[in-house]
């Protein structure tokens, strides 16, 4: 499976030391990133990431297109919802391709760890039906 993810800058530690936890059942699957995030992640997880551009730069539109070709089986964004970004647009866009396109994505701390559990049971396993 294909795991997007994407962290606000007050919230990437908190994905580190998610990725860190979780380490053994995403190395089993390929993950993809904005930028500082996907960096972030590979340093303390020794996973590889393909890392698209930081997000405000384009990271988050480059996703987008992922999620619209069907690239992406589930995405995990750990959001900061009381710091406005500049590039709100992009991001709520991601939100809305996944909405529309069927992708499972995860907000906060619970919900990704329900979906990482999800994909580990093999619960996610309809996504193939998608490709």
């Amino acid at each position: 499976m294909n795991i997007a993810l994407i962290a606000h800058d007050a919230k990437k530690k908190l994905m580190q030391n998610f990725c860190i936890a979780y380490r053994g059942i995403l190395s089993k699957n390929d993950l993809y990133a904005t930028g500082t995030t996907g960096r972030l992640v590979e340093e303390v997880t020794n996973l590889t990431v393909h890392k698209y551009l930081a997000g405000h730069l384009g990271g988050s539109q480059q996703l987008g297109a992922a999620i619209e070709h069907n690239d992406i089986d589930l995405v995990i964004f750990l959001r900061d919802p009381l710091t406005v970004k500049r590039h709100e647009p992009d991001i709520n866009n991601v939100m809305t391709l996944c909405d529309m396109h069927n992708i499972p994505v995860a907000t906060n701390l619970a919900s990704a760890e329900l979906l990482i559990k999800s994909l580990d049971r093999g619960d996610l396993e309809w996504r193939e039906m998608y490709k």
